[in-house]
This record gives structure tokens, sequence and C-alpha cells, in this order.
């Protein structure tokens, strides 16, 4: 069995490695930060991020870039979006040449407005460019630590790179399926977390669940109208990566976008909801991104814009619900792609 290198320490980085572990290979963990690396070390559980799962034998955390990524042919790039850039600008001298990369961190960079498959095009050497993928599609952190059945995708611009990594990936409780849209499974991971900010604001605010269902549907709307302009197919959104995972963050009693959004929702100040937070909900950090690159598309997104609206001006519900509800009437179909650009 050959090494895999997992880059990240959170709760998802942490179980995607006892995934591999669970498969037999050795697994190094990169882990940020001295004192998180010497708890996992010390007490061979990440107590933090997803407590109650024993690392095994098999699994090595380290601070030192070189030594998880030697010999390494399978590498797992898994931190917040906001850090890929750093985090694998420094990993990179040290990834082998013949890696295949797979990105399971899902967002949008707030100055650049690039995916993670953009950024990672910046920071990595060009050998690696073909050799990178995305992992998307529902799936908790917990969940999969647990052995339970998870359904997810991967893609890659060609379609034999995604095939080993599916392989690599596959377990009994794990299984996954492939694609060559790139752009589409990236939209769709990181979208479906502003989505959920809003569904989870609708609760909070005790709207009920007919307007959490025309939320989560007018919101897949959206997903699709700003990944389609992006060159996206639109069967993606109708899949793991997008309703799938649409559907599991903003209903999940474990996601923490659907949480953030439930307490703004009771009326709460976002700076007290995320100090409160041990985990980062991709979706804050999202919710900008998305709505800068609307407005330089010129793409209507009216879900995810008054997500904006409430998170970073305070908007109060009330109005977010009257401005919603009194739109202009139109066409149910109107605005929905129905074809990549």
């Amino acid at each position: 069995m050959e090494p895999v290198a997992v880059i990240g320490a959170g709760s998802w980085g942490t179980a995607l490695a006892l995934l591999m572990a669970d498969k037999g290979h050795p697994v190094r963990l990169w882990v940020h930060g001295e004192e998180n690396c010497r708890a996992l070390v010390d007490h061979r559980e990440n107590r933090t991020y997803l407590p109650g799962y024993p690392l095994p034998d098999n699994l090595t955390p380290t601070r030192d870039f070189a030594e998880a990524l030697r010999g390494a042919r399978l590498v797992l790039s898994v931190t917040p979006s906001h850090a890929v850039r750093d985090v694998m600008r420094q990993a990179g001298p040290h990834i082998e040449r013949d890696a295949i990369i797979v990105s399971a961190s899902k967002g949008i960079e707030n100055d650049t407005l690039l995916t993670m498959d953009g950024v990672l095009r910046e920071v990595l050497p060009a050998h690696l460019h073909e050799r990178l993928t995305f992992l998307s599609g529902p799936s908790f952190a917990k969940e999969v630590a647990a052995r339970l059945a998870t359904v997810v995708v991967v893609a890659a611009t060609q379609d034999d790179l995604a095939a080993k990594v599916q392989s690599a990936l596959y377990t009994p409780y794990f299984r996954v399926y492939r694609n060559t849209d790139v752009i589409g499974t990236e939209i769709a991971g990181a979208l479906k977390n502003v989505i959920a900010i809003a569904t989870g604001a609708i609760s909070g605010f005790g709207l009920g669940d007919n307007a959490r269902a025309a939320t989560i549907t007018r919101g897949l709307g959206e997903i699709a109208r700003l990944g389609v302009s992006l060159g996206a197919n639109p069967m993606t959104f109708l899949g793991l990566a997008g309703m799938g995972d649409l559907v599991l963050t903003c209903t999940g009693e474990l996601s923490r976008n659907r949480r953030v959004g439930f307490e703004i929702g009771k009326g709460r100040k976002l700076k007290d909801v995320l100090a409160e937070m041990k985990m980062v909900a991709e979706g804050v950090r999202t919710t900008k991104s998305a709505y800068d690159l609307s407005k330089k598309l010129g793409i209507e997104l009216p879900i995810i814009d008054q997500v904006y609206e409430g998170l970073y001006h305070d908007k109060p519900m009330s109005e977010v619900v009257a401005d919603l509800m009194g739109r202009s009437l139109k066409s149910e179909w109107q605005d929905i792609p129905v074809r990549s650009a």
C-alpha cells in the first residue's frame, strides 16, 4: 500500500484520513499548528474537530510538509478554502511529480473570485495542473468517520484521472461516482453553503417548511444560473454535487452553514455567532464571493443577494422576506439555464 497524504486536519480532513487508513494505506495527516498536532499525537484522536474516532496506528499526524508528502501518489487537499492558497503554496514543492491531487475544499476566494481549481493552478507547479481532481457531494465528516453509507462524486477534466481517484477512494461504505465537469462541481459545492445559510435563517425566523422548500428549489436555480454562465454542464446541478449536497447542507442537523443561518434568523449578529464556532462555516465567505462574482458577470441571484445583505449589512429578516416575496412575477423557467455557455 502506497502512502497517502492528507493536508488539513479539520473534521473533513480527519474523516478522509481515517477512510484511507481504513483501506490499509499508511496515511500522513498534515496538521496546522504545533499545539493541534501535539494533541493528535498525544491523544490519538482529534478531540477538537472529530471527537470519538481514534486514530489507527497507520495514521501519522505531522507538521512537516516534506514528511507528509514524501512518496505519496495521492494527495488530499482539505483545508478551509481561504487557507488553500497559502497552505498548498508551501506544500507544492514537496508533492511528487506523478501525484494525483484531490481537492476536497469548497469555496470561492474573496479577492480573486477563483474556485479552488483556479487557486491551485496559481500556486502549484505547472506539471501538477493536469493532475487535479475535485471531490464533492453530500458527506458529513462525522458520518463518514462512523462508516455510514455515503455517496459522493469526483470531477476531473480527464475521465481516466477521475476513474483512478474513484477507485482509490471507494470503500463498501463510501461509493464514488465521477464526472468531467470541474467548474460545475466546484460552483455547486461552494454555493450550496450560501443557500444553506438562507434556509437556516428561514427556520430561525419561523417561516416554516413551505418557505424552506421553495428556497432550496429556487436556490438550486441560482446555483445553476451562475455555474452555466461559467461553462458548467446543467446536469451537474441535478446530481450529487448539486441537488445532493444542497439538500444535505440545507436540512441536516450537522450543517454548520445552516446553523449560522438559523441564529441569524433569530436576530443574532454574525460576529457573535461565529465567535461560538470552532469550525469554519464556508458559506459566510463564499456569500461575498458569489455576490461579487454575480455582479461582475451581470447575473441576477436574488436569494444570494439577500443572504449577502443579511450577513454583511445586517438587513432584518422581515425586509429580506418582503423583498424576495415582492419581486415581479415571472415564468418559473425564466432565467433557468438549459445549456452551457
